[in-house]
């Protein structure tokens, strides 16, 4: 069973509304909960059969929308820190991207496309080459073999309460409330 994490420390974040994270908080409770009764009713269903086949879909679903709330939760700190420039993340953000900003542009231009979805600082298992990817849906588009660094939720549900369709805020926002420290981490 997979245990709810809990968030509330994040409460008071500056850039976003108490209404806005507990409504968020609530969502990710459901992906927790439904990745539970997903993977019990897994247990349950005949092998091969329709309803095993599409709890089987169904689990990446959940378990991704799980995960990914809890990257980015996790992510955001009310005591946000800075990357520091002579840290091994920000030396390889300069080599692939060519300099840290030049890296910041391209994520957040990545986060501006028009659509849902998740934003994703990856680092490629094999090779340690970094990406700045968009993922659509939670069970589909993420690169095999590559470790979420950074991860920025971009469904409406993340920020529309505060501030509507203005993403750009919400980007500025996200940025100002990072834990470079719980990201270099998973670089690491």
């Amino acid at each position: 069973m997979y245990t709810e994490k809990k968030y509330t420390e994040l409460l008071g974040l500056a850039g976003f509304s108490d209404d806005l994270l507990q409504d968020h908080f609530a969502l990710y409770s459901g992906y927790v909960k439904n990745t539970n009764a997903v993977a019990n009713r897994l247990k349950e269903a005949e092998k091969n059969s329709p309803e095993y086949n599409e709890l089987k879909r169904r689990f990446g679903w959940e378990f991704n929308g799980m995960r990914l709330h809890e990257y980015y939760f996790d992510n955001l700190s009310k005591d946000s820190s800075s990357l520091k420039k002579e840290s091994a993340l920000a030396q390889k953000l300069s080599e692939e991207f060519g300099g840290v900003d030049e890296w910041e542009k391209d994520f957040k231009a990545t986060a501006s496309m028009r659509g849902i979805g998740w934003v994703i600082l990856a680092k490629d298992a094999q090779t340690g080459k970094l990406f700045n990817t968009w993922i659509n849906e939670h069970d589909g588009g993420h690169l095999a073999g590559a470790t979420p660094l950074l991860v920025l939720d971009v469904f409406e549900h993340a920020f529309i309460r505060d501030y509507g369709l203005k993403k750009a805020d919400y980007l500025c926002a996200f940025f100002k409330a990072l834990n470079w420290t719980e990201v270099e981490k998973r670089f690491a």
